[in-house]
């Protein structure tokens, strides 16, 4: 049993004229405010918009909003993730080594800096302002699980999900300026995680690995939080149901199977302590979804040959 309170903050910005610097300030307070707000439902992980301190800004404004990390922005956010003690994904536009990045920076509990990850797949108009594109997924280890960055245009390139997935990826967060809509739920569906976006409008989402919303953000409702667990796998229907009674008749409630029958999949969630899903695999010889597909796909070549 691996459970997390999971929250993300919807936000456009905090308007108001003046400066460059001052809306930046301007933003920065407000999100910082939301993010206060956030922690009252104690959340182990919040994540804020994509580049929330440039939001609303020109172009030329919004790349005039990079800074570094430790910056202005990663430090305060730090010291609220150390005070109220939870993970924070802190977006924004990164200076590194001489070069501009959209990033995504995890801060610990600690309000120790984790890393950063910069957005592989820059949309044209950004990558014309002067943002580099950055390289490779980044999953980092939490102390409930490990999460996995995606930013707003990433999600239109499938190799960015299929590297999180390989990295181990259990749950993703996507920084948005869009909401994603259903790719939300083809991404968290088709690689068997949890995905949490945190988009500047109305419709955040955190949805579970069977690619099912558990809860959207709204007008009147900017700040979403859902309990989730990441002691789960993802498994075909086929040769897997027959050992629900079993499962069940051990473990009753410990054990929670999630079925999604139209697809044919099903997703076990393991509330017990001292066993994890992978035990529950090995007691009852149950065969993971893409472990199906793998066995399926040679059964088929051997049949050709």
């Amino acid at each position: 049993m691996r459970k997390a309170r999971v929250s993300t903050i919807s936000f456009a910005g905090a308007g108001g004229s003046g400066s460059t610097e001052e809306k930046i300030e301007m933003n920065r307070k407000a999100a910082l405010e939301l993010l206060e707000t956030a922690s009252l439902d104690k959340p182990d992980i919040v994540c804020l918009p994509e580049t929330f301190t440039g939001l609303g800004l020109e172009l030329k404004e919004w790349i005039r909003s990079a800074e570094p990390v430790p910056g202005p922005t990663t430090e305060a956010v730090s010291k609220l993730a150390k005070e109220r003690k939870m993970y924070v994904v802190c977006p924004i536009i990164e200076k590194s080594g001489g070069k501009t990045y959209n990033s995504a920076v995890l801060v610990g509990r600690d309000g120790e800096v984790l890393g950063s990850y910069h957005k592989i797949h820059p949309t044209i108009g950004e990558i014309e302002a002067g943002i580099t594109p950055g390289n490779m997924p980044k999953v980092f280890e939490t102390d409930f699980g490990r999460v996995g960055l995606a930013i707003c245009f990433d999600l239109n390139f499938r190799g960015v999900a299929e590297g999180l997935k390989e990295e181990g990826a259990e749950l993703v967060f996507f920084p948005s300026m869009y909401p994603g809509g259903l790719q939300l739920s083809i991404w968290a569906h088709d690689m068997s995680f949890f995905v949490a976006s945190a988009f500047t409008g109305n419709g955040s989402a955190i949805v579970d690995p069977l690619g099912r919303t558990l809860v959207t953000s709204s007008g009147c409702m900017k700040i979403i939080s859902r309990p989730i667990n990441l002691d789960f796998g993802v498994f075909h229907i086929d040769y897997n149901c027959e050992r629900w009674p079993a499962i069940k008749g051990k473990y009753g409630p410990g054990v929670e199977i999630d079925v999604a029958e139209p697809e044919g999949v099903f997703a076990l969630y393991c509330n017990l302590e001292g066993k994890t899903v992978e035990d529950l695999i090995e007691e009852f010889k149950l065969e993971r979804r893409d472990e199906y597909f793998k066995r399926a796909e040679g059964v088929r070549e051997k049949a050709l040959r």
